[in-house]
């Protein structure tokens, strides 16, 4: 196939530029940062933790929890949701649904405060099912829109644009923080402005994107159960393909580890070392800003090197930060160990999209194999998440929970490696 016009491809793209902010402005550093102000200890209200279905919880291992929770809804609908989609060809309807749900959540967030925590963490559990639930149908586009050859470049565009934006949208929150120091609002009208510039920005994406031609749409008879029929089928398929199963079972593993230190870097930040607001905002700018970087060269590489061979190396670049996260202990640290992160955060990402739809076989089904990639990457950020949570609210010592984070970069890595192995039995170098 021919890559589709450029239009087409920016369009795709820009789709990351519109839902960027939530990962980056929401997730990243400003709820942490409003969540942490609100039901820190130092709020007397909270100073035995936070009150959620009859018991107490560490505020951060809560907050974990109920994230979690919310990738296993996504890991359970999204083979739906895919199955429906193809049945009813709109794949597009449903990528605006979920964009709309996770923008009105952010939006709603304004509302949040001490005296509801209950609606600040349930708008918080719907923006991510909103945001993720959209990311299914937007990355089975990839396949449709670029030749194999085109991957990589493409699929660093779009995280490359998703960073750009998500930049300006921080230093839109970060110029309020400035302007009204000390002040919740400033924080609270961002959560507003992240809603409407996901929803404004992604009428660009819903405006280009093609709709499957009627002659090419599935016929079903029930559709609610053949998204697990087909995760079934895509299973099999996978299991007697030596190279795709290793890598997917590395994935797995190393993106227990990615996605989940990603999750919660703010809340280290912000709780171990005591940042505030304006140093942690800006480091995490600084980290998207090197993910730039990270993500183009990563994609570089993997034309000389291969992707295996550079998702390896990544990988021993995320053991080394667990690692020295366990032991630092000055804002010097936390910003070295961030600019690494920032570094192998976009590229592990970006090359492990394009690896995957390097591998997978030739087929006109790209949303099933793509709802399979994405309910592994779901499954693995509910462990991960929640053994983060879990080791906190065991230890109440968050450097446990990040220096346990290794042993799944390092399963990944041997799974890796195993792939690396099956590639050269095979004569085919990815």
């Amino acid at each position: 196939m021919q890559t589709a016009s450029k239009k087409v491809i920016n369009g795709w793209a820009m789709y990351d530029w519109a839902n960027s902010v939530y990962n980056l402005v929401i997730t990243a550093t400003f709820f942490p940062a409003y969540y942490a102000a609100v039901t820190g200890i130092q709020n007397e209200k909270f100073k035995d933790g936070v009150w959620f279905l009859g018991r107490n919880f560490v505020n951060t291992e809560i907050k974990d929890y109920v994230l979690s929770f919310g990738f296993l809804v996504i890991a359970i609908l999204s083979p739906v949701l895919s199955s429906i989609a193809d049945y009813k060809g709109n794949k597009k309807n449903f990528m605006r649904f979920f964009c709309w749900m996770g923008a009105a959540s952010c939006s709603l967030m304004f509302f949040f405060d001490k005296d509801h925590v209950t609606l600040g963490l349930m708008c918080f559990m719907f923006a991510g099912i909103g945001f993720y639930g959209s990311q299914v149908f937007y990355n089975s586009y990839l396949p449709e829109i670029a030749a194999e050859k085109d991957m990589d470049r493409i699929s660093a565009r779009g995280y490359t644009m998703g960073y750009i934006g998500s930049v300006i949208m921080q230093l839109i929150g970060f110029g309020l923080v400035i302007a009204m120091p000390n002040n919740p609002l400033p924080l609270k009208i961002t959560f507003l402005l992240v809603g409407i510039w996901w929803v404004a920005f992604a009428q660009i994406t819903f405006t280009r994107m093609p709709m499957i031609p009627k002659t090419e749409r599935k016929i079903k008879k029930h559709a609610l159960t053949n998204g697990f029929q087909e995760l079934r089928i895509v299973w099999n398929q996978v299991r007697h393909m030596p190279q795709l199963k290793r890598f997917l079972t590395a994935f797995c593993f190393y993106s227990m580890g990615v996605q989940t230190v990603m999750l919660v870097a703010s809340d280290f930040g912000i709780k171990v070392l005591k940042l505030e607001n304006s140093k942690l905002i800006l480091t995490i700018v600084v980290i998207q800003l090197v993910a730039i970087v990270g993500a183009i060269s990563m994609s570089r590489l993997s034309a000389i090197y291969g992707n295996i061979k550079v998702l390896i190396f990544t990988v021993l670049l995320w053991i080394g930060v667990c690692i020295a996260a366990y032991f630092m202990q000055t804002e010097l640290h936390f910003y070295i160990i961030a600019s690494l992160v920032g570094l192998v955060m976009g590229g592990i990402q970006s090359l492990s999209r394009s690896t995957y739809g390097k591998l997978m076989p030739e087929t006109k089904d790209t949303t099933s194999f793509f709802s399979f990639y994405d309910v592994t990457e779901k499954l693995a950020i509910v462990i991960g998440l929640f053994s983060f949570g879990f080791i906190e609210g065991i230890t109440h010592n968050m450097r446990n929970s990040i220096l346990a984070m290794v042993i799944f970069f390092v399963l990944g890595l041997l799974f890796l490696i195993s792939t690396i192995i099956a590639q050269r039995k095979n004569a085919a170098v990815i």
